[in-house]
């Protein structure tokens, strides 16, 4: 007989935990998570962190790590808080089809990267930005769920910022040039004047053009 996936994990935000999250439902949480990945129910992501794999998968499903990345974000500050933004952005509206190894969370306060050997031993990196102040949208993430991600203007505009220093200058541009091909030109404008952005999508549009 299979061992069902508590309900405290399924409605978790994108299936994502820590240990405190479940004090209230478990008395030992941590021996509990314990249990539960040994039954092939969940999957430790990290130190601290776990998901509870989709019902109609076994112990060898992993989240892709943009998926993971929001999970355990939205673990730590919630979910309407924190939203995928720069190359995992990117990797979420199809631009860079490559996985990385480094997925970026925008998040309201500032944390130490999170390594995640039960996502293909990436890296969630948090930069410190209010997502209120960003152009946001909606996304299905893997099969945990739906979490915010920037939308395809408001990621031209912070790649052109800050560039994508995951990839190489070649593939680089072709991602700005995927995204800016979708991009509403108008609302690039109005995001990158209100957010000190227009002389980087100048020099972006110069080069994708």
């Amino acid at each position: 007989m299979s061992t069902p996936v508590p309900r405290a994990l399924t409605r978790s935000p994108l299936r994502t935990v820590r240990p405190k999250d479940l004090a209230d439902v478990y008395r030992h949480p941590r021996a509990e998570l314990a249990r539960l990945t040994r039954a092939g129910v969940v999957r430790r992501l990290g130190h601290g962190y776990y998901v509870a794999i989709p019902d109609d998968r076994d112990s060898r499903w992993r989240p892709t790590l943009e998926a993971a990345a929001a999970g355990i974000a939205a673990a730590i500050y919630g979910p309407d808080d924190v939203a995928l933004m720069g190359v995992s952005a990117a990797r979420v509206h199809g631009a860079l089809p490559r996985a990385v190894g480094t997925a970026v969370v925008a998040t309201p306060q500032q944390h130490r990267e999170v390594r995640l050997p039960g996502a293909g031993d990436g890296v969630v990196r948090f930069v410190m930005r209010d997502p209120a102040a960003l152009d946001l949208e909606m996304r299905a993430l893997d099969e945990i769920g739906s979490g915010l991600v920037t939308t395809v203007e408001q990621t031209v505009v912070d790649l052109a910022r800050h560039g994508i220093p995951e990839v190489d200058a070649g593939q680089e541009h072709e991602v700005l040039r995927s995204l800016w091909r979708r991009a509403d030109e108008d609302v690039v404008d109005e995001i990158a004047a209100a957010q000190r952005g227009r002389a980087a999508v100048a020099r972006m549009r110069a080069v994708v053009e």
